[in-house]
């Protein structure tokens, strides 16, 4: 098992319900997520910026 630092953009959502729910199914994707922080915003974009730890069992 490995330990990596991502970042990803998410397309911002109508509710923040939708919006966490689409950052954990990104970060699904990428490892189990240990912990993940929403450091910027682009409202123009209509992007938001996840950086995260996940793990990842290597094959």
């Amino acid at each position: 098992m490995t330990t990596h630092f991502i970042t990803a953009e998410i397309d911002l959502q109508e509710t923040p319900t939708e919006l966490e729910q689409a950052i954990t199914a990104e970060l699904a994707k990428q490892g189990e997520s240990l912990r993940w922080a929403i450091t910027a915003v682009d409202s123009q974009k209509g992007k938001a910026t996840v950086e995260a730890v996940v793990t990842r069992t290597e094959d």
